[in-house]
């Protein structure tokens, strides 16, 4: 794939290949990976606000959490 740039879009790709991306393609690439990123979450966002309400999360639902991050750590685990 070949992709025509305008001087002025090209030049600061050249920018930020120099401030840390080894090649225009791998900018360009990490740009593509960002955007499928912000996609997914928009469709995570857009699901999560068409589903029902879930019962609210209270000081039980908490300590609950909490105990079971304690025991995760515990035995070593992550998650």
């Amino acid at each position: 794939m070949n992709i025509s740039l305008p001087d002025e879009l090209r030049d600061f790709v050249e920018e930020q290949v120099k401030r840390g991306y080894g090649t225009s393609t791998e900018y360009v690439r990490e740009l593509i990976r960002k955007d499928q990123d912000r996609l997914r979450l928009r469709a995570l966002l857009l699901a999560g606000a068409g589903s029902p309400p879930a019962a609210p999360a209270g000081a039980t639902y908490f300590k609950r959490l909490r105990s079971r991050l304690r025991a995760g750590r515990a035995t070593g685990r992550r998650g």
